[in-house]
């Protein structure tokens, strides 16, 4: 725990400082984001932000790959070359976008790229879990299939929900977090080695979000753009895809719980649940575009973090802060569910989705209240 703890404040550390730097490096080269009808900021922000996350990043694993618990097994340092690499390119695919304004195809292709990058380095899909307690082996050709859309679409899941200052590397935070208690307790209460590429991961996008937040939560000083955004989304797919890798569901099984399937899903559920409202975001958006006649890559203010802010009557922090409690309440939920199965935590759970109800529908209404005429 101690180097994993070491490794998030390098990540976070090395994230805050390159911060105003590529802030002010953005704003030298014209890379700011003009006042659009979509957006809802005031004035034009410098972006490429991510160039600061990526330098955090490739400082935590440079710092892990040399420590003796983390550094010292041939798969993590091979996988932390392989993310490292596919990390570059996806970030300077996003950071070229932050300049120049990619076409779509263009962005796509440059995103396959570091896909592939990754699953030829050894970061695949090997299973899936079945109803009957059983899992699926994958072929070589569907593992690389379906682990390099999982990383695609993850890095455009995170891309989609970034439109409030500090909303998609707080809600990765959040998720990342979660991801990395269920890894790491996981392996604790299982007996298993604790040093995996997944926890691993997990504490280096922790970290290099705590480390980004002060320079991008409101008001915003500088946006993480599509660099830090696919970066951050590349990051998280690879945790999911490595976990269950190293996880045997067989191990679940030996400890008698075959009987509920969550143990062995919960490696598949628990990031659809880190990025469901990215991902319910997405899929609207999609729909929505579509059913218009206009292109799903084509930018509109309807996403629900503006549903939040123009509609509802949430203040700007205050949109984003219910995103945050919602987005913790799945992650976390999913995780205490998944490693304590009891009325107790469903019931504790419930609780605090009643109380996430009542802050999302009822502070804009208190708000007014409160507000002087």
């Amino acid at each position: 725990m101690r180097e994993y703890l070491l490794v998030l404040l390098v990540a976070a550390a090395t994230t805050y400082l390159l911060g105003g730097l590529v802030r002010r490096f953005a704003a030298r080269i014209g890379a700011i984001t003009p006042i659009r009808d979509r957006d809802v900021h005031s004035v034009p922000i410098p972006r490429l932000g991510g160039l600061a996350v990526l330098g955090g990043v490739v400082a935590a694993f440079v710092v892990a790959t040399h420590l003796p618990f983390l550094g010292m097994l041939p798969e993590i340092r091979g996988d932390a070359w392989g993310l490292l690499l596919a990390g570059l390119v996806i970030a300077v695919v996003g950071g070229v976008d932050d300049v120049v304004d990619l076409d779509p195809i263009t962005r796509l292709a440059g995103q396959v790229v570091a896909a592939g990058i990754l699953v030829v380095s050894g970061v695949q899909l090997n299973w899936l879990p079945l109803p009957d307690g059983t899992t699926l082996s994958l072929s070589p050709t569907q593992s690389a299939i379906i682990s390099a859309l999982i990383i695609i679409m993850m890095a455009n899941a995170v891309n989609f929900v970034d439109g409030l200052d500090g909303l998609a590397a707080g809600v990765v935070c959040l998720g990342a977090a979660a991801f990395f208690s269920y890894s790491y307790l996981l392996a604790f209460q299982n007996s298993l080695n604790r040093a995996t590429t997944a926890t691993l991961v997990t504490a280096v996008v922790t970290g290099a979000c705590v480390g980004f937040l002060p320079h991008n939560f409101f008001p915003a000083r500088v946006f993480m753009g599509d660099s830090g955004a696919y970066l951050l989304g590349l990051l998280l797919a690879a945790s999911t895809i490595s976990l269950t890798g190293w996880l045997d569901p067989s191990v679940m099984a030996a400890d008698g719980v075959r009987q509920s399937l969550l143990p062995a899903l919960l490696p598949l559920v628990l990031p659809i649940a880190v990025m469901a409202l990215p991902f319910i975001d997405l899929m609207l958006a999609v729909v929505r575009r579509t059913r218009a006649g206009r292109s799903p890559f084509d930018a509109d203010k309807k996403h629900l973090h503006h549903r939040l802010h123009l509609e509802l009557g949430h203040s700007h922090p205050g949109a984003v802060l219910v995103m945050y409690l919602w987005a913790g309440l799945l992650a976390f939920g999913v995780v205490a569910i998944g490693l304590w199965t009891t009325w107790l935590t469903v019931g504790l759970v419930g609780l605090v989705v009643v109380l996430a109800i009542l802050c999302t529908a009822l502070v804009p209404r208190l708000r007014k209240v409160a507000r002087p005429r």
